[in-house]
């Protein structure tokens, strides 16, 4: 198992008030994880791959773990793959 802790990509925009409450409610997890924040409308290729489909928070993998509202219990069971819980 790598030591190492997984990097999740949050996909967002400026202004965008359910990107701003997804990251506050990654907090918990913060210590425990490397978090990645792309703007989505830095590149025409983001803008044309999500459009208005933001926030969304990304495995290392790229696998989609939860789009618009953190979905808390999806990601205790992904990051738990890696050892990792809300509380450390």
């Amino acid at each position: 198992m790598n030591s190492e802790p997984p990097r999740l990509t949050l996909y967002q925009r400026a202004g965008c008030h359910l990107c701003e409450e997804m990251l506050e409610d990654l907090a918990p997890w913060c210590r425990q994880l490397r978090l990645r924040l792309v703007d989505v409308d830095t590149s025409p290729e983001l803008q044309r791959s999500h459009g208005e489909l933001v926030p969304v928070l990304a495995g290392p993998d790229g696998v989609e773990i939860c789009r618009y509202v953190l979905d808390g219990e999806r990601l205790e069971r992904y990051l738990a793959e890696f050892g990792i819980t809300a509380s450390g």
